[in-house]
């Protein structure tokens, strides 16, 4: 019998690392990718030592890849700055030896992309409706009238997700978190006269009131990835297309969309940082004068109630879309992918025992168990992150300020995110896997 096939919605940093790590275990896939070619939001992006082990995992060739495209920091500390009042250091994380590097996100997606073999990616392809029949395989509709199958569909489609629509229905749906930031990332003669040798040269955060930026080298340190964040209590204004007002698993219609990018002005963020000190002042220097601005979404205010749904599951940001405070989002979808990767290897290794109903039987444990080891660690990031954001924008001042507080509060998160044991959660996946197997029976 044939491989196992999977449909991988969406071509971002899950969907190339998941595409990745299944052919590396003979399992064969497809992404499909709504947009004309590989292409990633943001400016830089840092991956932290957990991704980094999962990296490991789900094939050596994704990390030496990712080694070739970062960007070692000059020091391995992650370091925060009183921003506003002193300018004076509030607290230094240490990393691990070369832990959280950075980089260009468009480079590290490349990297990954010259992985794939182009047999493997069709462009252009919107989803439309999946249609999931017991005995039958996934059918896919594209808009453009062509249809494909599957035995498997994840959604790597990101925050405005159509496959999480389609499971769930529009309700489920990311909202506004009150940021916006702009991103730019600059030349490193200009960051070092800007912010001085020291500052550009590593990773700094700095912290007060309503705001925050963080800043890190990339290019192999001839660039500087600037973000700044920037607390808003109003609404975002934005053409909202919402016209999937049902949403089933067989809809054919558009998933909610939302204008969330475009340029801003460097103004906007002078006057969030008006009366602090030089440094963070600095930093807002190097925007362009009209930076692209980026409204931050997240899933905490509606969290789907489980990333899977028969033969059909959600990974990264279509599952769980946080902030980037905590800078964990990327890795923790490369996480979900290692353990999609590792499950679907199992169930084709089982294929050729088993009935097509069987093998049906087991893809949809495989995603039942990878929902039941991914959905609490990913939850607590979405919830996390907006605490996060909160110490570093002051909201709780005696925290946010004060450095023993600070340090309490923000070592204990990045350390959940950062020592974990991504092989303890494979095997535990593997038993949620085999229980459900026990548990439904094989046919």
């Amino acid at each position: 019998m044939s491989s196992l096939h999977v449909a991988i919605v969406g071509g971002g940093i899950t969907g190339l690392v998941l595409a990745i790590g299944l052919r590396a275990r003979g399992v064969a896939c497809t992404i499909y990718e709504r947009a004309a070619g590989f292409s990633e939001i943001g400016a830089g992006i840092g991956i932290s030592p957990n991704a980094e082990a999962a990296l490991r995992i789900v094939d050596p060739a994704l990390h030496d890849a990712y080694l070739a495209a970062i960007t070692p920091n000059g020091e391995d500390y992650f370091q925060w700055i009183d921003g506003y009042a002193t300018d004076k250091l509030l607290y230094r994380l240490h990393l691990g030896q070369n832990g959280f590097q950075g980089g260009r996100r468009s480079e590290l997606l490349q990297a990954w992309a010259a992985l794939v073999p182009t047999t493997v990616v069709q462009f252009r392809k919107e989803l439309v409706g999946v249609t999931d029949a017991a005995g039958a395989p996934m059918l896919l509709n594209f808009a453009d009238g062509t249809t494909a199958t599957a035995d498997v569909v994840i959604g790597c489609d990101g925050v405005w997700s159509r496959v999480r629509t389609l499971l769930f229905g529009a309700a489920y749906r990311a909202t506004y978190s009150h940021q916006f930031c702009f991103r730019a990332v600059v030349p490193m003669e200009a960051a070092r006269a800007a912010l001085g040798a020291h500052r550009a040269s590593t990773r700094f955060m700095y912290n007060g009131p309503n705001a925050h930026a963080i800043t890190y080298p990339v290019a192999k340190g001839a660039m500087l990835n600037v973000l700044v964040v920037v607390a808003d209590p109003n609404p975002w204004q934005d053409a909202e297309q919402d016209s999937n007002r049902g949403g089933s698993l067989s809809s054919d219609s558009a998933a909610a969309t939302r204008q969330t990018t475009g340029r801003g002005r460097r103004e906007e963020a002078e006057e969030a940082v008006t009366g602090w000190q030089a440094s963070m002042r600095g930093v807002v220097s190097l925007l362009p004068n009209k930076p692209d601005r980026w409204a931050i979404f997240d899933m905490r205010d509606h969290p789907v109630p489980s990333y899977a749904v028969g033969r059909v599951a959600l990974a990264g940001d279509a599952a769980h879309t946080a902030g980037p405070h905590l800078g964990a989002g990327a890795g923790f979808g490369i996480e979900d992918a290692l353990v999609l990767a590792t499950l679907l290897k199992d169930v084709n290794k089982e294929r050729n025992e088993d009935g097509a109903v069987a093998v049906h039987q087991r893809v949809a444990a495989a995603l039942r168990a990878y929902s039941s080891v991914r959905y609490e660690r990913t939850q607590w990031l979405v919830q996390h992150t907006r605490e996060a954001v909160d110490l570093f924008q002051w909201r709780d001042a005696a925290k946010g300020q004060d450095p023993e507080a600070f340090a309490r509060e923000i070592t204990w998160r990045f350390h959940h995110i950062w020592h974990h044991d991504a092989e303890a959660m494979l095997a535990q996946a593997r038993t949620a896997y085999m229980d459900g197997i026990n548990k439904h029976g094989k046919s």
